[in-house]
């Protein structure tokens, strides 16, 4: 099968595909997503592209890079809808809003992407009770000096 992109023609399997039940928060109509790495050797950001509606993407981010202690607590019902019984079966991620300036970015911790891979199930999730946000800036999670000596070298 192939779908359009902003990115181009691609062409993926069905067997490729995380199906999402419930879809996502604010698009519960689609279901079926591809995800397809930013970076050929690396994974730790990823595109999600809806194959329902391809004009729909989100572009993904493993949360532990950004914040290495970050420990989603999932619910029995979650973990059982994904068919897991505890969280480290499980991937997760989180959706970036991506600017111009990529200290800018905000990351969505608070509502994860989790997928299990085995079954290619994933749902999204609200963490209750928990102090993550949904819009934590990329700058809060590197020390001020580390970020001014990264810019400097883009400049």
């Amino acid at each position: 099968m192939t779908i359009e992109t902003d990115y181009g023609t691609i062409e993926y399997e069905e067997e490729n595909l995380i199906t999402f039940s419930d879809g996502l928060f604010g698009f519960p109509n689609l279901k079926r997503y591809l995800f397809l790495a930013l970076d050929e050797n690396e994974d730790s950001m990823l595109l999600m592209v809806s194959v329902d509606e391809s004009n729909v993407g989100f572009v993904l981010i493993n949360p532990f890079i950004l914040c290495p202690d970050y420990a989603p607590k999932l619910t029995p019902q979650e973990l059982s809808c994904l068919g897991a019984e505890e969280i480290g079966e499980l991937s997760c991620y989180s959706i970036c809003v991506v600017n111009s300036d990529y200290l800018n970015n905000t990351v969505n911790l608070k509502c994860p992407i989790v997928v299990n891979p085995e079954t290619r199930q994933g749902i999204q999730v609200i963490l209750e009770n928990s102090s993550y946000g949904c819009r934590h800036e990329f700058r809060s999670f590197f020390p001020a000096e580390d970020a001014a000596e990264t810019q400097n070298r883009e400049d």
